[in-house]
């Protein structure tokens, strides 16, 4: 059945380790973004599917790091039917080598992914020196070398300055930005629970690097990173990447998910990371240095229920994302 989001947090309450793009607050940020979430809860299974508009009243249904179990596919379909949706896209919260028999709810591959698969995954369990130990020395070296060399590390409650940052780095490393009302969204709905922290690296006062992390249940994830052009011999990225880790340490994570990579596989990634800039590539440069695990997500996976649609869409449309 279809509840409220009230009802919703409270059946995630019971279910702690839910992915952050499952939890209420992901999908009231959803909404205000042209994205119109449902919640579905069957006994001790549920599910938030987001659908977007298209032209001529169609949506997109997209469910989101979920793994549902087939007994709520009846009403699934029911919704996505009644929200017009050409077809539904599930990426499951596995990874590519965890396919359980819950997930054969006959849906095929999709060729399209909207989160990034493949990530690096730290584990932050054990004591601090042990985490550091997990690193590459290089990394260590880096983030002492920025204490040494002044720089500090704060939360920072200033939405405008961090959305001013990520313009310029976005600029300068060329990948899309989110509006100024999407950064004060996320952290109204999230900081008050404790689910979010953005911090600032700065160095005499000045902001040199900024990001923004989340967390949910035993999980963390460095969701936007900015810096600035200045002090970069100060290594600020490191110590803030650290302060991250141990925030979300002190708060019962376990993990700290990266969030993105080349989907490539090791071999390729540690061949190639030195010679080449483009997409992900020069982020990889960096966090690989953290001592994180490579994984790779379960492939996307659609469930069509316009075939003529959904081909012009994947067409079209599809290849855009």
């Amino acid at each position: 059945m279809i509840v409220s989001l009230t009802d919703w947090n409270q059946f995630l309450a019971q279910h702690p380790d839910a992915h952050l793009l499952q939890t209420g607050e992901w999908g009231e940020l959803k909404s205000a973004f042209g994205w119109s979430p449902v919640r579905i809860v069957n006994g001790d299974f549920g599910v938030q599917i987001l659908f977007r508009k298209l032209p001529l009243g169609f949506t997109i249904g997209y469910i989101p790091k979920s793994n549902p179990d087939k007994s709520l596919l009846p009403e699934i379909d029911k919704v996505c039917k009644q929200n017009r949706a050409i077809f539904l896209k599930l990426e499951p919260d596995l990874w590519d080598d965890q396919q359980p028999e819950t997930l054969n709810l006959e849906l095929e591959t999709s060729p399209h992914n909207i989160q990034p698969p493949r990530t690096l995954i730290v584990d932050i369990r054990g004591s601090e020196d042990e985490i550091l130990g997990r690193m590459k020395q290089k990394t260590r070296y880096n983030i002492r070398l920025a204490e040494k060399k002044g720089v500090t590390v704060r939360a920072w409650g200033d939405i405008e300055s961090f959305h001013k940052m990520m313009l310029v780095t976005g600029g300068r490393d060329g990948f899309g930005v989110h509006s100024l009302e999407y950064y004060k969204r996320a952290y109204e709905l999230l900081h008050p629970k404790g689910m979010c922290e953005i911090l600032v690296a700065e160095y005499e006062g000045k902001p040199l690097a900024a990001l923004f992390v989340a967390r949910n249940g035993q999980r963390a994830y460095y969701l936007y990173g900015a810096s600035t052009d200045e002090e970069r011999n100060r290594m600020p990225t490191y110590l803030l990447q650290w302060e991250a880790m141990k925030w979300a340490k002190a708060r019962g994570c376990e993990e700290y998910d990266l969030w993105g990579v080349p989907d490539e596989d090791e071999a390729t990634l540690e061949a190639e990371f030195q010679s080449r800039h483009d997409g992900l590539w020069g982020v990889y440069r960096f966090k690989r240095g953290f001592g994180g695990e490579l994984k790779r997500a379960a492939q996307a996976l659609d469930r069509v229920y316009s075939p003529l649609l959904y081909w012009a869409y994947l067409k079209f449309i599809g290849n855009r994302e």
